[in-house]
Formats: structure tokens, sequence, C-alpha cells
């Protein structure tokens, strides 16, 4: 239970850094430069991974990098911004906490993680905790903007379970760095043919890019992949709900934007959500998805008990 609480306390560092990155965007990057802004997370967060860990894709890995690169933080980080620009911080990050939900679904076919009916009843009452901070009528929402934070929302679901399935016996560190990098190459020719020059940037606004592509990202997704080997797809979705309570929090103490009544009973059944739906001793699950070693090394000396007392 003890070794559960700490990848779980190490995954919830992603959603709450993500949480905070709405609002840092909205505030102080660019708004009209999607693509550049999501190529300048990418690529400095991936050079540094690089940097830290010196290891080149093998095998495999090369297209896989390029695919992963490609969901997980191209075309994501390009809905993300959009979605950061358009709409309030609290709206932005709530449209996200549909993400568990999803990725237990897509986790069932793809690495065969049937989702418990525990889960799905957090899952279901996370959803319900997202509909009432989101039927508030807060100002300032846009149906693009909705619309961009949905569709991150399912490219991350499938990104982020392909990465549990294929992220078996691969060093965490390296694989996110090669996504990042991928991703943030495939980001830039495109920024420069659709949007021209890169954008003068301020002294905050470098400052908020510093933000955005160490915290929010390096150490974000690190952090995150890290709890897709350790947890189930499921229980890492859950956390992920702490990403609009982040986001819906910040927007009210830091950019003035007013929590009602609604809202703040929708954060209880968001965090509701995540708090049962926290793994329980018999979920924990080794390095390779295999059961505990307990579980496997019991049959074994049952085995040999009942042996022993034959040949005696």
């Amino acid at each position: 239970m003890e070794a559960n609480s700490r990848w779980v306390a190490l995954t919830a560092v992603a959603p709450v850094a993500w949480g905070a990155n709405y609002y840092v965007t909205h505030e102080f990057l660019p708004a009209d430069r999607p693509l550049y802004g999501a190529a300048l997370r990418a690529l400095p967060a991936g050079l540094v991974l690089l940097a830290l860990r010196r290891q080149r894709p093998r095998g495999a890995w090369w297209w896989r990098s390029a695919v992963l690169g490609l969901l997980n933080m191209s075309v994501f980080f390009v809905l993300v911004y959009t979605a950061s620009q358009l709409l309030p911080t609290s709206v932005a990050s709530t449209v996200m906490a549909v993400s568990p939900l999803t990725m237990m679904l897509m986790a069932w076919p793809l690495v065969s993680e049937r989702p418990r009916a525990a889960q799905l009843a957090c899952a279901v009452v996370g959803l319900g905790g997202v509909c009432l901070m989101l039927l508030t009528g807060v100002e300032g929402t846009s149906v693009p903007g909705v619309l961009a934070s949905a569709a991150a929302m399912l490219v991350s679901a499938f990104g982020h379970v392909l990465t549990k399935r294929w992220n078996v016996g691969t060093d965490v560190l390296a694989s996110t760095a090669w996504q990042l990098t991928a991703g943030g190459l495939f980001l830039l020719p495109v920024a420069a043919v659709v949007e021209g020059a890169p954008p003068a940037l301020s002294a905050p606004a470098m400052l908020a890019f510093g933000y955005v592509s160490l915290v929010a990202t390096a150490l974000a997704f690190v952090a995150w992949f890290t709890g897709l080997r350790h947890l189930s797809a499921g229980t890492v979705g859950l956390i992920g709900l702490l990403n609009p309570v982040t986001g819906v929090l910040l927007g009210t103490v830091v950019a003035g934007e007013v929590l009602t009544v609604q809202q703040l009973c929708g954060l209880v059944l968001v965090l509701a959500g995540v708090v049962l739906g926290r793994p329980g001793p018999r979920t924990r699950r080794r390095r390779d998805g295999a059961p505990p070693a307990q579980e496997i090394r019991r049959p074994a000396r049952r085995g040999s008990e009942r042996g022993g007392r034959l040949l005696s």
C-alpha cells in the first residue's frame, strides 16, 4: 500500500502542473501562435531530457517515438494551447476530466486492463462533478474552445494508453525524451510555414515558456508515464482529475474567476472520485504488468509443501 501511495503521489505531479499550465498559457503566451507555442513547449523539454538520459531509440522505438510524439505532444499540445486561449482557465481544464472514463475504456482492448466496477463508478462521479462545473454559465465559454479541449482529451487518452502498452521494459526518461523531441521536430516546420517567423517574446513570456516546457512538460510527463508503468490506466486516469481541480482553483484565486456554489459541489465530487478510486493493496502490479510476486509464489509454496508431504 505504501508503494502504491508513492506512485500515486508522483503521478499527481503531472495533473497539478497541467492544471496550472492553462492559466500560464492563457495569461502570458501569445494567443495567435499555437503551433510555435506547442513546438517551444515540446522541443526544449525533449532536449533537456535527452541531455539527462543520453540514449537513442532502437528498433521499433524509432517509429513508436514518432507516433507517440505526434499524438502525445504535437497534436495534443496544439489543441491544449488553443483551448487555453479560447476558454477561461476553469472551463479549459474541466473538459479534460472526461479522460479517466475514456482511458479505462481504451485500456480494456489495448492493454487488457478490464475496468473495475469501483473505478467506473468513481469516473462517473468525477464526470458528474465536471458537468456541474461546466454547466454554470461561465462567461467566455466558446464552442470551438470546448471542442479543442475535448479533442485534446481523446488524443491524449489514446496516446497515453499506447504509451503504457509500448513502454514495458523501456527507460521512462529516455522514451519521454524521444516523444517530446519528435513532437517538437514535427511542429517546427509546420509552424514556420503556417505562422511565419517565430514570435518575439517578452521576459514574462520567456519565463512562462520555461515553466510550460520544464515543469508542465518535462517533469510532468516523466511523472505521468512512470505512473502509467506502475499503476493501472484507470487509476492514473482518476488521478488526472486533479487537473481540473487545479485549474478551477487557480482560475478562482489568481485569475479572479468566480467560484459558484455549483462549481464547488462539482469540485467535491471530482475529489471524491480521485480519493475513492485510489488503488488498494490488491491492485499492486509489477513493473512488467504481471501480478504481484507474492501472488505468483503462493501456489508454488503450496505445491512444494504437498510435494514434501508425499516424499516424506
